[in-house]
């Protein structure tokens, strides 16, 4: 895993402005923005040749160096995340320690 030490105080403001809604930022806004990628996230899936296509992950302080992940464990990724984060508690207590326990 990659080190967190090197994030900035900004990095780790931008981060927790992630989670809660900005000024000028609305419910319905967050929602349209969901269903907005949960669109594009069906195109790209259709448009993939096979669930083995890998793409180099970014480069990120949780990724390991030259990490490239297949489309089937992106997917699980997401589906995995989308799970976890549907119980409120969970986002709860992970903006008060930020462990994960996936991922």
């Amino acid at each position: 895993m990659g080190d967190f030490t090197a994030m900035t105080e900004d990095d780790w403001a931008r981060r927790a402005d992630e989670f809660r809604l900005l000024p000028g930022e609305t419910l319905a806004g967050v929602l349209a923005d969901y269903a907005e990628t949960a669109d594009r996230t069906d195109e790209l899936v259709a448009a993939l040749p096979d669930l083995d296509a890998a793409h180099p992950l970014p480069k990120a302080p949780w990724f390991e160096a030259e990490a490239q992940w297949s489309a089937r464990r992106v997917l699980l990724h997401i589906v995995a995340e989308t799970a976890q984060h549907a119980g409120h508690a969970d986002i709860i207590r992970e903006s008060l320690d930020g462990a994960k326990s996936m991922g």
